[in-house]
């Protein structure tokens, strides 16, 4: 896992030596390296690994989207800040399935750094409210689900917040 300066250096490197090639006269070499330095930069901007991790939980593989998330040794330096709430996201995620005190460490910690998608943080406030009712704080889960229906604008997860309301009428 590369610093996420690296990846900018790496691109400034290739831009210069596409520019120098296009003075030299080779300008279809300059023109693909300067191409080339764009791969750089998107992953600057979305990082490798989460994008792999992603694909590994959109195929209900979550052993894969650990490894993945795994190989990122130090977030905080390795990531930007949308990265590190979309790392957050993911690892809570996959820890709801088995430990909720972490994924509720996890998800607080990802909604504070903020995602870049409504979607993503509907989501990850719907899983706080299970979360909440199951240590059975029925006000926080209220206000969580009010939060995830406002942010829900495609009504995708309207069928689970309209179970988790009617599970909460038997607490």
């Amino acid at each position: 896992m590369y610093n996420k300066n690296i990846k900018l250096f790496i691109a400034a490197l290739i831009i210069g030596s596409g520019i120098w090639q296009i003075i030299e006269g080779s300008i279809g070499n300059g023109i693909m390296l300067i191409l080339l330095s764009s791969i750089f930069i998107f992953l600057y901007f979305k990082n490798e690994f989460i994008l792999l991790a992603f694909l590994k939980l959109r195929k209900q593989d979550f052993e894969g989207a650990k490894a993945w998330l795994d190989k990122i040794k130090n977030p905080e330096t390795a990531l930007t800040t949308k990265q590190q709430g979309y790392y957050n996201y993911l690892l809570g995620i996959m820890l709801s399935q088995t430990n909720i005190s972490k994924a509720e460490k996890y998800l607080k910690k990802a909604i504070k750094l903020g995602l870049s998608m409504d979607q993503d943080l509907a989501v990850a406030k719907l899983n706080l409210a299970g979360i909440a009712m199951t240590k059975r704080r029925k006000r926080e889960a209220q206000i969580l689900l009010t939060e995830a229906k406002k942010l829900d604008k495609h009504n995708m997860l309207k069928d689970q917040i309209t179970m988790m309301k009617q599970q909460m009428k038997k607490i």
